[in-house]
């Protein structure tokens, strides 16, 4: 906890790292663009309509890299991207334990499905295609989200050779599987009660089919391809209810897939990276013993 805090107490005190590259997802042109998208807003941590999605680069920071990388992805119900705290500050702890991370800046509910896992995939499509530039391996790529991010990470764990992630470019002859994911407070299911209604609003729109519902239930798509996970979320969050985070580990453990589930008393939704959260606020801590455990940063 005292590691942590120190880490923390550096990011607050220099602010931002230095944002050494930022990586267009789609030079080629972005799937479905808008004609007019207007310009992407930004309030306070906040970012909205975006039509060109991105990523941020934060090279490992750590004297001896562990050639592992992470792609985040901001949570904020698939209508915002909750981008500081849940997506640039992540980025920068990672790259304290020497982790090269990168935050996605993805599409949002003016696009709706399927163009966030279009997004994800080619970002893991585009980290392993450049894995020699990155100094990072190829089979060493991570995903990790909080709330809607954690949906968008979970889909990307389980619909990495879906149809719908895939566009008809070249690079979609590169694997898009991710080799690990790390879930915070995700939301898993689109079927109600479960889910968070606002995130699937936002995804799927009023009347999905059950077809669609069941597609983006990332529960019923786990199978024993999915990679080792991760997962965090609180007993009191009352925005997206823990039972989405143990419905998935549930169908990890029938998968056979390696997983662990740390459900803490207090917390609620949103905890990022927070102190005062009581055993909560240990998250990272518990996070970098898991990453230390499975080998993916330097010991």
């Amino acid at each position: 906890m005292r590691k942590l805090l120190l880490i923390l107490g550096f990011l607050m005190a220099t602010g931002a790292q230095a944002q050494t590259t930022v990586l267009d997802l789609w030079p080629e042109g972005v799937p479905n663009a808008k004609a007019n998208p207007g310009p992407e807003h930004m309030d306070g941590e906040r970012i909205n309509n975006i039509s060109r999605p991105t990523l941020t680069v934060f090279p490992a920071a750590y004297d001896r890299p562990a050639r592992t990388a992470v792609i985040i992805c901001p949570g904020g119900g698939y209508s915002f991207l909750s981008y500081t705290r849940e997506g640039t500050q992540y980025a920068q702890w990672l790259s304290h334990l020497g982790i090269t991370a990168f935050v996605l800046k993805s599409r949002l509910s003016d696009y709706g499905h399927p163009a966030p896992l279009q997004d994800v995939l080619r970002a893991i499509r585009l980290v392993r295609s450049k894995a020699a530039q990155f100094d990072v391996a190829p089979d060493r790529i991570g995903v990790m989200g909080s709330s809607a991010g954690g949906h968008l990470a979970a889909s990307a764990a389980t619909l990495f050779d879906n149809p719908a992630g895939k566009t008809g470019a070249p690079l979609d002859a590169v694997s898009a599987r991710p080799d690990f994911a790390i879930l915070n407070y995700p939301v898993i299911t689109m079927e109600t009660p479960t889910t968070h209604y606002g995130s699937r609003v936002s995804l799927l729109g009023e009347k999905p089919s059950p077809e669609l519902v069941r597609l983006m239930s990332t529960e019923k798509q786990v199978s024993a391809k999915t990679p080792p996970t991760l997962l965090f979320h609180s007993q009191d969050d009352g925005v997206v209810p823990v039972d989405n985070s143990i419905l998935f580990f549930q169908a990890l453990t029938r998968a056979h897939v390696p997983a662990e589930l740390h459900i803490f008393e207090h917390g609620g939704h949103g905890m990022a990276m927070r102190p005062g959260q009581g055993t909560a606020s240990d998250w990272p801590r518990r996070a970098e013993e898991w990453l230390r455990a499975r080998q993916l940063i330097v010991q």
